[in-house]
């Protein structure tokens, strides 16, 4: 009794002592600042930034996100409340994203308690301290750390608080409806009789909400919440088996043995909630993905995408396992990119990887269930970002909820009872990849806590990778504040200048480059201007190229920049020249035209564009009106800002109204 007492509080002190750990671990990360997309995300996003909490003002902070067409308005409400709080100071950010990550490791461990306890009590003596210690480890995984440090990633840890919660939810409701009481008839002797069980109604209704509400609420931070319905059938597949409701739970020797007796209503249940969407969502997204304009910005092709993407996920399980700082460098676009089964061969090697890890899973679900849905989590976690979507290849924090998956197959076997067989290596083993993993985290987290500390470190992790150094050269910069003189300056040419001539490398150095010198009234180099023009034609402009061209469009119209008008236009010309260009190029030329070139006509001809490319984007409609107004064109102004008028959802656009109304041309 002593001895079961003192193993179930061991659990606690685990889990508080993890906890403990991870925020010191973390904190100083937390003095760092921000970085790559937090800056479009956040720091250059005025939606995030509301003047008060008003409706209109938290409507339009909802509704600003330019990383999806869904906006994620949960992430970015939570980014303005932060806004609101304490403005735009990214520790207190980053303090947010450390809490949301220690309340998902507490979830962490409910849901693996949860999926422990499913297993007899002789095959899993110890589920709290295991639970407890599968917790931990997913807390100081290094590759976590950036869903905690990289403020954007708020909206992965935050969709995946609602993740765990259903999944939590769907194994309380399936197992209330594993343990139904019997209800004897007195009229029958006491024998069963006809709906004599208590109704298991109760749980099949948790089980729906559980799989339905959380996906609904965790898709309003980040899309990968929909995945959630997924992993509740795979937990059904490896656990439950579709089993009908039963007197009582199968015993250990039944655990393993598969049953005939399914039960409709969760099957009805997957079809419904699963089936049907996934049927519907492909056949929205496969048009579009089968497209090769789709695929035009990107320097992979379909085909391509996925034989390199066998190599990726199975990167992931070493850099979960056995992480190294070069491996966890945050910047991949130096991945070679798999052309073939055979180029390179560990294209091949991998598929035969992946391919055999759901063998085994198959082939263990009866004997090691939880090892099985461990697997099968991982890979399914993958599917959404790991197959036909044209994103980009790699991303750490994609991992978030899948190393959940890989440690919920792994730590269990290490952390056998004693009287086992090799309990002592076992245990060594596992100490000894938490020391690593929490050792590594730590260090990277240090990192972190300085933006110049930062740069130096993802440079030297990984030297061929064209962003981590672009960012290094970037930063130096920021360190110079625009003097000549400063020491800065000159470390800032070798690392720009090096990521400019890697392969893959977007025109984001070259703009680097031409915007310092510009601004320091430093000669401009014509192999920069060459450079960034050559790089234009070959390849239909990305998000970076068209944010390099804003970002020297903006310093010309500000007069910070003397820019030459025939190379800015040989660039404009060169991304503009590719089919179907972006909202987003056109109204920059737009932009330029108007401010710098002093056309109107031609501004005013590439902001309508943009209008009829992004039509639901208010930012390009507000520009047109002012044109119009600038002009003296009353009546057409009146017009479009009608049309504006439709855009305002929930008020958020009443103070742009408000603004152009009192303009002198409207009065």
């Amino acid at each position: 009794m002593h001895s079961t007492s003192k193993r179930s509080s061991l659990y606690l002190w685990i889990l508080a002592a993890a906890l403990v750990i991870t925020a010191v671990a973390y904190w100083p990360g937390l003095q760092g600042g921000f970085l790559f997309d937090d800056y479009p995300n956040i720091v250059d996003n005025k939606g995030v930034q509301p003047v008060d909490a008003s409706l209109p003002s938290l409507v339009a902070a909802a509704l600003s996100s330019p990383s999806s067409e869904f906006k994620r308005p949960m992430a970015s409400l939570s980014f303005a409340a932060n806004y609101l709080v304490t403005g735009l100071d990214p520790y207190w950010m980053k303090l947010t994203n450390l809490v949301i990550h220690l309340l998902n490791g507490l979830l962490a461990f409910l849901l693996a308690s949860a999926l422990l306890r499913t297993i007899p009590t002789d095959q899993n003596p110890h589920a709290g301290i295991v639970a407890s210690l599968i917790a931990a480890a997913w807390m100081l995984l290094p590759i976590n750390l950036t869903a905690v440090l990289y403020v954007v990633q708020r909206m992965e840890s935050l969709a995946n608080l609602f993740v765990l919660l259903g999944l939590i939810g769907y194994l309380t409701g399936r197992r209330r409806m594993l343990t139904q009481t019997v209800i004897r008839s007195p009229a029958n002797g006491g024998g069963l009789g006809r709906g004599r069980f208590s109704s298991d109604t109760g749980g099949l209704i948790l089980c729906l909400i559980s799989i339905t509400v959380p996906t609904a609420i965790g898709v309003l931070a980040k899309e990968t919440a929909v995945m959630l319905p997924l992993y509740a059938l795979l937990i059904e597949w490896a656990l439950f088996r579709f089993r009908k409701t039963q007197e009582s739970a199968p015993s250990p020797k039944e655990y393993g043995a598969e049953t005939r007796c399914c039960d409709f209503r969760i099957i009805g249940m997957f079809l419904l909630v699963l089936v049907v969407p996934m049927v519907f969502g492909l056949a929205r997204l496969l048009p579009g993905i089968l497209k090769a304009e789709t695929w035009a910005t990107r320097d992979f092709t379909l085909s391509t995408r996925l034989l390199s993407e066998a190599r990726i996920v199975v990167d992931y399980i070493v850099w979960t396992l056995l992480p190294t700082p070069s491996a966890l460098s945050f910047y991949h676009d130096n991945f070679r990119i798999s052309t073939g089964l055979l180029a390179p061969w560990t294209t091949l090697a991998s598929i035969a990887v992946l391919t055999a890890l759901i063998a085994l899973a198959w082939w263990l679900r009866p004997r090691r269930p939880l090892v099985a849905l461990g697997v099968v989590l991982f890979l399914g976690c993958q599917l959404p970002t790991g197959t036909i979507l044209p994103l980009e290849l790699i991303y750490e924090h994609r991992n978030y909820f899948a190393t959940f998956g890989l440690l919920l197959a792994i730590v269990p076997l290490l952390a056998v009872p004693r009287g086992q067989s090799f309990t002592l290596p076992r245990h060594v083993l596992l100490a000894g990849l938490l020391l690593c993993w929490t050792t590594l985290t730590a260090m990277t987290a240090h990192a972190w806590g300085n933006p110049l500390r930062l740069a130096e470190d993802l440079a030297l992790r990984a030297p061929q990778s064209p962003r981590a150094q672009y960012e290094l050269g970037r930063t130096y910069i920021i360190y110079s504040h625009y003097d000549p003189a400063s020491p800065f300056t000159k470390l800032a040419y070798a690392p720009l200048e090096k990521s400019a001539a890697l392969p893959y490398s977007s025109i984001l150095p070259e703009q680097a480059l031409i915007f310092m010198n510009s601004r320091m009234k430093l000669p401009l180099r014509d192999a920069w201007w060459d450079s960034m023009i050559a790089k234009l034609k070959a390849h239909k402009p990305g998000v970076q190229d068209e944010s390099s061209l804003g970002a020297l469009t903006q310093c010309a119209r500000e007069n910070r920049c003397d820019l030459p008008q025939e190379r800015m236009m040989e660039s404009f010309m060169a991304a503009l020249a590719h089919p179907s260009p972006s909202a987003r190029l056109l109204a920059t030329y737009g932009d330029y035209a108007w401010n710098v070139l002093n056309d109107p006509s031609l501004g005013e001809r590439m902001t309508e564009e943009a209008i009829k490319t992004s039509p639901n984007e208010p930012a390009y409609q507000i520009t047109l009106i002012r044109m119009l107004i600038a002009q003296g064109r009353k009546v057409e102004a009146e017009q479009a800002l009608r049309k504006l008028n439709s855009l305002n959802i929930g008020g958020r656009l009443n103070q742009d109204l408000s603004a152009l109304r009192a303009l002198p041309g409207l009065q």
